[in-house]
């Protein structure tokens, strides 16, 4: 049986108080915490093995260059990519989009159409915003529905002979939609248009297969999985990921450098520029192995069962609105609410004096804001570390700080 109290005691940082009270951490949607197995990992590189790698024939670097790319193995693993030369290290999400962008951009053509939908965060709108604008391409947008999902129809719709690129996120950071997908790429690769997929709150949360999925592109950040800050992946198909080029050069990506030319290394190293972050692959590496013991499909039901309890308890407290589905099947831990007469800053203040930790804000989405009428939202996010009796102290706060306010007003 899944245990959240017996899997806290592996994360020291959530046993302390904030403003006098137990810390509630409700912000995982923004960054999670380390288990002591990912800091141990780091710290035995460190205090070990610390070298520069692919670079040394000494015992050090050799132990380095084999914790990393045994990194870059158990990544390959934990999305089921078909072998490791499809796996590049990246420094997150966002650079992972940005290279998709910069790199297989190339093949766009002046008029081709590039897809994205409202939903999506910054990091993939404006890297989008850019190609179509070096390229005079046509940037769309798919529609999203009353509930916050997307909307399937205008998708295929709007999936055509002229769409090149699809970019889409796979669970949306604001309204917790997790997309099809399937679908997308099933319409995608009718028209021989690529699919990319923002994977950063779907990769945490759930089992991602990208045979599964088909899709071209898969990116995600270590540390919304629990791993450490400044890494993430780039997955690409390597038939892609051979016809394009780098977009960062220097050392270790290249193979003879002549006086007015060079030529690079094969996958993946052709596109890692530079010394890379190697405590960062091994305490990724150490974050998956961790949530694999556990499992994700296990994460994924516990994070639904909490959910499940907190949806509708807050949705009935009165002036509270909810962003994004209800349904549980169609929702990961992510929850946006706005309060009436209440800025979402306000909330999350007041909530911090409980210590309650939310985000608020327009979450790297302001194009979906102006889409759902509002400025900013509050937002609560659940991981397999948070407890039910958590979730009571949440909305409890949530009540005390909507009394709180009214009393203020009068």
């Amino acid at each position: 049986m899944f245990d959240a109290n017996e899997i806290r005691k592996d994360f020291k940082i959530l046993d302390q108080t904030v403003n006098d009270e137990a810390l509630v951490y409700l912000d995982n949607a923004a960054t999670t915490q380390k288990p002591q197995a990912v800091l141990d990992a780091m710290d035995r590189y460190y205090h070990y093995d610390n070298a520069n790698v692919h670079r040394g024939v000494h015992t050090l670097a050799e132990r380095a260059t084999k914790a990393y790319e045994e990194a870059r193995e158990t990544l390959r693993g934990f999305i089921n990519a078909k072998d490791t030369a499809e796996i590049l290290f990246t420094r997150g999400t966002t650079t992972s989009l940005n290279w998709v962008a910069q790199s297989y951009g190339a093949f766009v053509n002046e008029g081709d159409e590039i897809l994205i939908s409202y939903m999506e965060h910054h990091s993939n709108i404006i890297p989008w915003q850019q190609l179509a604008k070096r390229k005079k391409a046509i940037l769309r947008y798919i529609e999203i529905t009353e509930n916050g999902e997307l909307d399937l129809a205008d998708a295929k719709e709007k999936i055509n002979a002229k769409t090149a690129i699809v970019s889409i996120t796979h669970a949306s950071n604001v309204l917790g939609v997790i997309n099809p997908i399937n679908q997308l790429a099933k319409w995608a690769h009718e028209h021989q248009a690529v699919i990319v997929v923002d994977g950063a709150q779907s990769t945490p949360h759930m089992t991602v297969d990208v045979q599964a999925l088909d899709v071209d592109f898969f990116a995600f950040s270590s540390h919304k999985l629990c791993g450490p800050t400044g890494i993430g992946v780039l997955y690409g198909k390597r038939a892609l990921l051979e016809q394009m080029e780098p977009v960062e050069f220097g050392g270790e990506m290249i193979d003879f450098v002549e006086l007015q030319d060079s030529t690079w290394k094969e996958l993946p190293w052709k596109f890692e520029a530079g010394t890379p972050n190697m405590a960062g692959a091994i305490g990724l590496a150490a974050a998956i192995e961790y949530l694999q013991a556990i499992g994700l499909d296990t994460i994924h039901n516990y994070e639904a069962s909490l959910v499940e309890y907190v949806l509708p308890k807050l949705a009935a407290i009165d002036g509270v609105t909810i962003y994004g589905p209800h349904d549980v099947s169609k929702h990961t831990g992510v929850i946006s609410f706005t309060i009436d007469g209440i800025h979402p800053h306000d909330i999350a203040t007041a909530l911090d004096m409980e210590g309650v930790a939310v985000r608020a804000g327009h979450h790297c989405a302001q194009p979906l804001m102006k889409r759902l009428a509002v400025s900013s939202t509050a937002r609560a996010s659940f991981y397999f570390y948070n407890t039910k009796e958590e979730c009571d102290v949440f909305l409890t706060a949530i009540q005390a700080t909507k009394e709180f306010f009214q009393h203020g007003a009068f």
